[in-house]
């Protein structure tokens, strides 16, 4: 056991990539807006900083947008809705800190080390240029398979 906590799975970065971007798919698939844009690219990798040399995290940025601000706010009650069904544990909800009180949802997969953050950017905020849900998905540290070079991954 490490300094995290717990003992991390050890997974190839390209693995890691793959098992986030499925994540990624699965709340794609439970905002269910078909219709929408979403933006690139795809899961970036970091290294964790309880052991830069042997630990990585996999994080996906992504958006979606080019709907109305209804079918957004659908999007983000269907997600909010579906979480617990699908395994995930809602943490946090509600308007978040920022001056627009932003609506916010955190949660953390009881499957896997997963947590996603979800943001609905609508009309409240005067700066919002275009209306969109915002998700961060990030895992948990995985060990790096012996031998592998984590500097410069991304």
């Amino acid at each position: 056991m490490d300094d995290l906590g717990y003992t991390p799975t050890t997974l190839g970065v390209e693995e890691a990539r793959a098992k986030t971007k499925a994540v990624s798919s699965q709340i794609f698939d439970m905002i269910g807006i078909k219709q929408g844009k979403t933006s690139e690219p795809g899961p970036g990798v970091s290294t964790c900083a309880e052991d830069p040399e042997r630990l990585f995290m996999s994080r996906h940025p992504w958006s979606i947008y080019g709907v109305s601000e209804d079918e957004l706010k659908r999007g983000f009650a269907r997600l909010k809705e579906s979480l617990p069904n699908n395994g995930w544990k809602i943490v946090e909800y509600g308007p978040n800190r920022s001056a627009a009180k932003t609506l916010e949802l955190t949660a953390d997969s009881e499957k896997e080390r997963f947590s996603i953050n979800a943001e609905l950017h609508v009309s409240g905020d005067s700066r919002e240029k275009q209306p969109l849900i915002l998700v961060h998905v990030v895992s948990g540290c995985y060990r790096a398979p012996e031998g592998t070079d984590l500097n410069g991954i991304y």
